[in-house]
């Protein structure tokens, strides 16, 4: 988890992340008011229940009213006023949702950030304002949870009682062990969270099923396995340890990253505990103000480490936003990379990201064989895509990848260059070009639902895309790229 600010806060921050807004296309700043806290998280399966099928009656009722009254409009009309009814409901459902924290929380925002390829705009809209979800638990009440987790071993530190940040499943608390005074961040998971994981999740469908908010179908059971699983991954700090241990050791020698010290004396199933790094955020005014050779640099080490991500280490951080990185900026003109958040790391299969790697290799040689083929590998296409249609398709993937181009090979606008060919990525539209070069084709009729693992691959890279955009770097991607090829 991590909190920061932009102003004199911003120096100040410690090692673990809040993924507050899941959305990769802007910065992550976690601020919330003090006050706000609640003494207790509802936790028995039964009063949860029973809070989201009230919430749900309410949706589904309120829905119903007002799509009623929408039939005496008439053909535009009454399509648009249904889109903002729709919009409207999932809004206060999701305003519901959100006073109970927990993983119904998580597995509205995670569905925010899987779904938006198959449910509908004005449902994803809504969840993702759960992103803001930041009401803290009152420390009378963590203290308790936390004295039964560490015991005797609390009393080896100060611990502050004002949170440094809060999220669905936790909040993170500054700590100085009184032995040597070393700075600590305590990742607090809230009590009885991960026990509630699976009645949450099966309350969420029969909420979703009650509502009609979404569409239930065998695509959408898929992604709720994912989420399932991704919870499970989220709440299991044992493996976070391990993994933040894992990226330390093998990142320990590289002078441009820095990962946080694990302390498992101070750890449980539901606390962990790493050093208290600081830091400013990826957009912080200090960053922006680098020299832009600094500036290329920090630029350089975050599309490396997204390359080994993909290509060497088959491990991806699939929560790809700014809330996972801070910048320490070194006096000596050396800056580093915080990377931060080692639970939304998982393992990927070569059956499915060989291919994924394969497109991106075919993309950046323009090889619409190699391409079309990786595409049947990932079972990407539907039988007898039209050839006009999949050369859509195949013009829309080097598009895509123009980033990384070799601009002495294949042309790109003159407005994304540099005397020195070097690629502008903060002067780049490219995602819009792409979405508006998608919008007028006929992909949609003739392409799968793509499989999670390509979806968190494309989503890597547009979280990479969006960390050069937002520091202005002038950075050739071909040159990063080649040695992975």
């Amino acid at each position: 988890m991590t909190r920061r600010s932009d102003n004199a806060q911003a120096g100040r921050v410690h090692s673990l992340t809040i993924r507050a807004p899941a959305a990769v296309a802007r910065p992550c700043h976690l601020e919330f008011p003090m006050s706000e806290k609640v003494s207790r998280i509802k936790t028995g399966a039964l009063e949860r229940r029973f809070s989201m099928a009230k919430a749900g009656f309410m949706a589904s009722a309120r829905f119903a009213l007002q799509s009623a009254g929408n039939l005496l409009n008439s053909g535009e009309e009454r399509e648009q006023r249904q889109k903002e009814i729709l919009s409207e409901q999932a809004q206060y459902l999701v305003h519901e949702l959100g006073k109970l924290k927990g993983s119904v929380v998580k597995v509205g925002q995670m569905m925010a950030l899987l779904g938006e390829h198959f449910l509908p705009a004005e449902v994803t809209a809504a969840l993702h304002t759960l992103e803001s979800e930041t009401t803290a638990l009152e420390w009378s009440a963590l203290s308790r949870h936390l004295r039964s987790e560490l015991g005797e071993r609390m009393d080896e530190l100060d611990i502050e009682t004002e949170p440094l940040g809060a999220a669905s499943l936790g909040q993170v608390h500054k700590a100085r062990r009184k032995s040597d005074g070393k700075e600590l961040a305590l990742k607090i998971q809230y009590p009885g969270v991960a026990a509630a994981i699976d009645s949450d999740l099966q309350a969420m469908v029969q909420l979703l099923k009650l509502t009609r908010l979404v569409p239930i179908t065998e695509e959408f059971n898929q992604w709720l396995d994912e989420v399932h699983s991704m919870l499970k991954r989220e709440v299991n700090y044992h493996l976070e340890l391990d993994t933040t241990r894992h990226f330390g050791e093998i990142l320990k020698d590289d002078p441009r990253y820095r990962v946080p010290d694990v302390f498992p004396e101070y750890s449980t199933g539901n606390v962990l505990c790493t050093s208290f790094e600081r830091g400013v955020g990826v957009s912080d005014p200090k960053v922006l103000g680098l020299p832009q050779a600094r500036r290329n640099e920090i630029g350089k080490a975050i599309m490396d480490i997204c390359c080994q991500e993909v290509f060497v280490w088959s491990k991806m951080q699939t929560d790809p936003n700014f809330g996972n990185y801070l910048i320490q900026i070194g006096d000596d003109g050396k800056d580093r990379i915080v990377l931060l958040d080692f639970g939304a790391f998982r393992d990927f299969d070569d059956a499915v990201l060989g291919p994924g790697r394969e497109m991106i290799r075919a993309s950046y040689f323009r090889d619409r064989t190699r391409l079309v083929k990786a595409m049947h590998d990932l079972k990407f296409l539907n039988k007898n895509v039209p050839d006009s249609v999949l050369d859509g398709f195949v013009e829309l993937c080097f598009m895509a990848v123009e980033v990384l181009a070799d601009p002495d090979v294949h042309p790109m606008p003159d407005y994304v260059l540099n005397d020195s060919k070097e690629y502008l990525w903060g002067k780049s539209d490219l995602p819009d070009r792409v979405m508006l070069k998608a919008s007028k084709s006929a992909l949609s009729l003739h392409f799968d639902v793509p499989p999670k693992e390509f979806i968190f691959l494309a989503r890597k890279l547009l979280g990479a895309y969006t960390f050069l955009h937002v520091i202005r770097a002038e950075v050739r991607g071909d040159t990063i790229l080649r040695p992975y090829l």
